[in-house]
């Protein structure tokens, strides 16, 4: 029974690690984007990217998970009752939504990236202007300021809140399985359904420990790497 256990846990698992994975890869882009769209000076940019950000940060990750999921089934069927010849409706009428899993990766890159934007917001904020200045008296433009002086400093300030956000993650996946997507959780939860068996859920709070562990260990050594980022 314990191999058994543990094959359906790896498989799950992989589902976990699945998860993490790709809603870094769009996450941590899109959290830039969305930062630098809250400290524009064009106004309607700047109040779209702090209400997004506001509502995100104000609601649960759970209540996010089925609006994305169940929602666009829910304004399908109000497009099916307004009945118009508009190519828009039309077509909003015959969309079925996400699948289950897309459902959830566009659910937690989104609450991410709002999550990520204030940390670089707050990162590259914290750097004093008089840098800016003196890099503006050298002729660099404001793209080589960025890439050429700033970044590597907001880097080295904002990697241990970053890593703690980032070790959340690897928790919050387990919400997936509200949508019935088969991660970790929902296999370990199966032997309780149909075997009355509880220790299988336990037993997956230790791949939780070894990843995130792991993540801990790998933060821990790019903190040392920046070191020389010190201002």
């Amino acid at each position: 029974m314990f191999w058994t256990v543990t094959s359906s846990l790896l498989e799950g698992f992989a589902k976990t690690v699945e998860i993490f994975g790709l809603t870094l890869l769009f996450a941590i882009p899109l959290g830039l984007v969305i930062a630098f769209g809250s400290m524009s000076r064009i106004a309607p940019i700047k109040w779209v990217s702090k209400t997004l950000v506001w509502i995100i940060r104000g609601t649960p990750l759970l209540l996010q998970l089925i609006v994305v999921f169940y929602g666009p089934g829910l304004i399908a069927a109000a497009a099916q009752d307004l009945n118009s010849s508009n190519a828009i409706i039309q077509w909003v009428a015959t969309w079925t939504g996400f699948d289950r899993f897309t459902a959830v990766i566009v659910a937690f890159v989104i609450n991410y990236a709002c999550y990520f934007s204030e940390i670089y917001r707050g990162g590259i904020e914290s750097i004093s202007k008089g840098q800016y200045e003196a890099c503006q008296v050298l002729g660099m433009t404001k793209t080589q300021t960025f890439f050429r002086v700033i970044l590597f400093q907001v880097i080295k300030r904002i990697i241990p809140p970053m890593g703690n956000e980032i070790i959340t993650l690897v928790k919050d996946t387990s919400l997936a399985r509200t949508i019935a997507v088969y991660e970790i959780v929902w296999n370990a939860q199966s032997f309780i359904k149909f075997n009355g068996l509880l220790w299988p859920l336990l037993y997956s709070g230790l791949f939780y420990l070894i990843f995130s562990g792991l993540l801990t260990v790998v933060f821990g050594k790019i903190e040392k790497k920046m070191d020389y980022f010190k201002s």
